[in-house]
């Protein structure tokens, strides 16, 4: 019993380091979402994040019970903590085959849907929202096209008619330290010449993972605290309260 006490009091503590790191990566994966929303067409995209945050906000109380109950027995307090930890539980585990299902859907979606939106680019100065995601995408990351700044050749020839007639890529594969590139191809060292999927893809991926990893670490745990709990109980046996 005593083992069992320290445990769950030091589970206790943990949870809410644990709590903020798993908020953290829900966070992570929304701002994702809302900053290259025009690649990802599945709008269920956030859920996995949502479920993250919403598992580290209960974390929280459970933190406390966990605590709680390590200095004084309450049958109260047992039985809501082993409900707070099948709910974070299951959310948890909700949260690890989303991020799964996702991560292998949108690796296949990200290269089609890049490569459509610079397929379709209409110039720096267009208002068009594709190609301003475009922009974005590449000085955010600083890349240049799909797989390389090559996939910009394709993409003049078809739909992006330039006055000059000059192989060009658009001004934001441009590097930030040379202000007056223009995009020439024949100027290549002032441009960046890696593809964004790639970097798109790691992204995702460490992201994505970073929840699944979370997710699991804490299952373990909570597994921990919930045989601590019921080994605390069976010496205090419920009697009007077995419901719990």
């Amino acid at each position: 019993r005593s083992l069992a006490r320290i445990l769950l009091r030091l589970l206790g503590f943990i949870f809410w380091g644990t709590a903020a790191v798993l908020a953290c990566g829900g966070v992570f994966v929304i701002v994702m979402h809302r900053s290259y929303r025009h690649l990802f067409q599945e709008s269920f995209l956030p859920l996995p994040g949502w479920l993250a945050i919403a598992a580290a906000l209960i974390l929280l109380p459970t933190g406390i019970l966990a605590i709680s109950i390590s200095m004084k027995n309450s049958r109260y307090q047992q039985g809501a903590l082993m409900y707070f930890l099948l709910i974070l539980l299951c959310l948890e585990m909700s949260s690890v085959v989303l991020v799964r299902f996702y991560s292998i859907r949108m690796a296949s979606e990200l290269e089609s849907t890049m490569g459509h939106l610079v397929y379709h680019y209409n110039g720096t100065l267009s208002q068009a929202p594709g190609s301003r995601a475009v922009d974005v995408i590449q000085r955010k990351l600083q890349c240049c096209g799909v797989q390389s700044y090559m996939d910009w050749l394709n993409a003049t020839a078809a739909s992006w008619r330039l006055l000059d007639e000059k192989a060009q890529v658009p001004e934001s594969c441009c590097k930030e330290k040379y202000s007056h590139c223009k995009g020439d191809l024949g100027h290549r060292e002032q441009l960046y010449q890696e593809g964004c999927l790639k970097k798109l893809e790691d992204r995702l991926h460490f992201v994505m993972f970073f929840v699944l990893w979370c997710c699991a670490v804490l299952s373990v745990l909570e597994l921990l605290a919930g045989v601590s709990n019921g080994i605390l109980m069976r010496h205090q046996p419920f009697h009007n309260l077995r419901i719990l």
